[in-house]
């Protein structure tokens, strides 16, 4: 099995550009030694995402809204957790005075 190869996102950016500049996609790819499919999906990345294609190290980029929505549902988990543990806390406490 071989090792997968990380390459930078300057490194996309640059093949991107060389391709279009060439307008030959299977000659560039061979030329970097990467796959011509591999070539074509980060073109298609840039043209729809534009600067924000290539965020690195696998982390995708997010746009407010969905930080807000993260953020969000993390917090409802553990406002979740919080109401269970006082549910438990409140049902032993009765259980108690009850003795």
């Amino acid at each position: 099995m071989t090792n997968r190869r990380i390459h930078t996102a300057e490194f996309k950016r640059d093949a991107t550009q060389l391709a279009r500049t060439s307008g030959n996609l299977s000659g560039t790819a061979r030329d970097l030694g990467i796959h011509v499919s591999l070539l074509r999906k980060w073109m298609n990345a840039e043209q729809e995402k534009g600067e924000s294609a290539f965020p690195g190290q696998g982390k995708q980029v997010l746009t407010p809204e969905q930080q807000e929505i993260q953020r969000l549902g993390k917090e409802n988990e553990i406002l979740r957790q919080e109401r269970e543990i006082l549910k438990k806390a409140a049902a032993f406490f009765a259980k108690e005075t009850t003795r």
